[in-house]
């Protein structure tokens, strides 16, 4: 096993993290915030995927901590959430990586989709009402835009040998 040389990886994956945060909170015409795929969750399966001796479940907790905080939800619902898309995709890393873009395309479908009725369903819990065609729409997005997420940030990975 190759182990990365570079000191700094760490410090590009939370950039790609910081990255996914500021996408996930840019402001946009209302018409299309229901189109807007879950960046963070797309960041975080990408490098629970690609290195998951550096991010995994832990990373999951924390990335969603941090977004339960800037939209301002319940402290712990998407912290769940991203906790539980980022240990199958780290229990399944393997298997993903084999898989044909169009084929990981549709497990990234699968876990946001699993994200997406996970926070659905703390909402409910808590007695919270929500539409639930916009969450579709926007885990759609997120399988349509996987290609070019994944092309992108496995250059990044490339660029900073990270293992």
């Amino acid at each position: 096993m190759r182990v990365s040389t570079a000191p700094y990886g760490g410090l590009i994956i939370t950039l790609t993290f910081v990255v996914g945060f500021v996408l996930s909170m840019l402001p946009g015409p209302d018409w299309a915030e229901r189109f807007r795929p879950d960046w963070v969750g797309l960041v975080l399966i990408y490098w629970c995927i690609a290195a998951p001796n550096r991010v995994g479940v832990v990373s999951g907790w924390v990335a969603g901590l941090i977004l339960d905080v800037l939209y301002g939800s319940l402290l712990g619902q998407h912290a769940l959430a991203m906790a539980i898309i980022a240990y199958i995709a780290h229990r399944w890393h393997l298997q993903i990586r084999m898989f044909p873009p169009w084929q990981q395309a549709a497990a990234v479908l699968m876990l946001l989709v699993l994200d997406q009725l996970l926070v659905l369903w703390v909402k409910g819990v808590i007695g919270q009402a929500s539409t639930f065609w916009p969450n579709w729409t926007a885990s759609i997005v997120g399988m349509i835009i996987w290609p070019l997420v994944f092309i992108i940030l496995r250059d990044v990975r490339r660029r900073a040998d990270i293992n």
